[in-house]
């Protein structure tokens, strides 16, 4: 005898989402939930080395901008958009999976608003610590994602080295949940070294505390719709002299940047 599907099994139900694999099945989980995890498809080689190319730009960027004076704004445990200073991480925000599911979930043109490499060093507070949104300081609602955000796991995300905590179906209400609220139902998400845990960026979600004896790495990736700034200017970052393929150049925002002049408008609209 064959096994009864849940609607046949339910009462009332005129309608049931179709999910037929792998991606669909996980945006279906960050729609009602806000957050799931998904494999890279990265080999154990190509990992280590996302670990080596991680340590080296920190250095070279502790190097350029000073130790010190990115531990005075609190910027030291990070680097901005490190895919300018290394082509690996550009290859991390166009992972094939994470663009699938991005393209599943932001139903309209979407770009890269910001990539960043974060550590989350042990005994330590950092500034992913508190409570927050990708969207930060908004209180509502949308019908669909506007954000999308896939934090990439350089490490094993553990209870122990301070994985990321959600508020799961956080990103359906427009307040911010009370203490009792967020004590009872906070959710830490653990994951394999080489995974995306990827959030609805609305979902409430902080790091946890690290209390194992070495650093957590990770590094974020917003994707936004179109009309939302994004959080460095990629295409002055990378300058005009690099030749991408026209997929690439709208995910990075060359065709969405912000015309300086009206004669700069009017000739973007004659290159439409």
């Amino acid at each position: 005898m064959l096994a009864k599907s849940q609607k046949e099994l339910s009462y009332g139900v005129l309608d049931q989402r179709a999910v037929v694999d792998d991606i669909n099945r996980t945006a279906e989980q960050i729609t009602y939930l806000g957050y799931s995890v998904i494999e890279s498809g990265y080999t154990t080689s190509e990992i280590d080395d996302i670990r080596r190319i991680f340590d080296e730009t920190h250095r070279k960027y502790a190097e350029r901008y000073g130790e010190h004076a990115l531990r005075e704004i609190d910027e030291y445990n990070g680097i901005r958009l490190p895919l300018v200073f290394n082509d690996t991480f550009l290859k991390l925000a166009t992972n094939p999976k994470v663009i699938e599911l991005v393209k599943k979930l932001i139903q309209n043109k979407f770009i890269l608003n910001q990539q960043n490499a974060i550590i989350n060093p042990p005994g330590q507070t950092y500034n992913q610590a508190l409570w927050h949104r990708d969207l930060p300081y908004q209180h509502f609602v949308s019908s669909k994602p506007l954000a999308i955000n896939a934090l990439y796991c350089v490490d094993e995300f553990t209870t122990q080295n301070g994985a990321t905590f959600v508020l799961p179906s956080s990103h359906t209400q427009e307040a911010f949940p009370s203490d009792a609220y967020i004590e009872s139902n906070a959710k830490q998400v653990v994951a394999p070294a080489g995974c995306f845990v990827v959030l609805d960026c609305m979902v409430f979600h902080r790091g946890g505390p690290n209390g194992a004896s070495v650093r957590r790495r990770a590094v974020n990736h917003v994707y936004t719709t179109a009309f939302i700034k994004q959080q460095i200017d990629i295409p002055s970052a990378l300058g005009n002299e690099r030749i991408f393929s026209p997929e690439l150049a709208d995910l990075l925002g060359f065709r969405y940047r912000i015309p300086r002049t009206v004669d700069e408008f009017l000739r973007s609209r004659r290159r439409e």
